[in-house]
């Protein structure tokens, strides 16, 4: 089955990644998918709410949390969101060379989250010997911040295949839904992560 739906500047239609209906379907099935991931955090969030009291005699979240490192990770990723919109402004405007630059810096920023975030449980681990096991609380907290993490990693191998495989082809009207669509889902990623701030790490440090 050939995918060469090349675009050139002539023909380009205003919404490439929704010109097909193989677009359209990846677009809807998107929704789908979140609207699962949302239920799925949503009562990982209620079962954190529930239990963060539940220390066990352990550290509790005024011992642990420190807001610079967090808030140093939620600049990196809300800056990961506004550098992935450029792109997907540039695949509107059939500039495929300052689409890809855009999603490298979103994949680079990505990164540096993640070794924040690799830092930050160390740090809680050999500091205060805060492990998942450590208490109901500790359970909560690594499979609430551990899961989003895990998303951030499939979002980043998403992007980075995306690149490579088609860093010679260009931008066409196959390729284009599949670009459109990681950028929604990394935009979902950093709306969990606002949320994950708020009641985590804001709400842990007021107690």
């Amino acid at each position: 089955m050939s995918h060469d739906h090349s675009l050139n500047p002539e023909t380009m239609p205003q919404e490439p990644e929704k010109a097909t209906l193989e677009g359209k379907n990846k677009f809807l099935g998107l929704w789908f998918f979140l609207g699962g991931e949302t239920v799925l955090f949503a009562s990982l969030f209620g079962t954190y709410l529930a239990l963060r009291n539940s220390t066990a005699g352990g550290p509790a979240t005024t011992d642990l949390f420190g807001l610079e490192l967090v808030f140093v990770m939620t600049m990196l990723l809300l800056t990961s969101s506004l550098t992935s919109v450029y792109a997907m402004y540039q695949m509107k405007n059939n500039n495929f060379k300052k689409m890809q630059l855009w999603l490298g810096i979103t994949a680079l920023l990505g990164m540096a989250f993640l070794a924040c975030e690799l830092y930050e449980f160390y740090h809680y681990i050999h500091e205060y010997e805060f492990t998942f096991r450590s208490s109901a609380f500790g359970s909560a907290f690594y499979t609430l911040v551990g899961f989003h993490g895990g998303h951030v990693v499939f979002g980043l191998s998403w992007l980075i295949v995306l690149m490579v495989r088609n860093a010679k082809r260009g931008l066409n009207l196959y390729n284009a839904p599949k670009y459109y669509t990681f950028s929604l889902y990394w935009h979902f990623i950093d709306v969990v992560w606002v949320f994950i701030f708020t009641v985590v790490y804001l709400m842990g440090k007021v107690g």
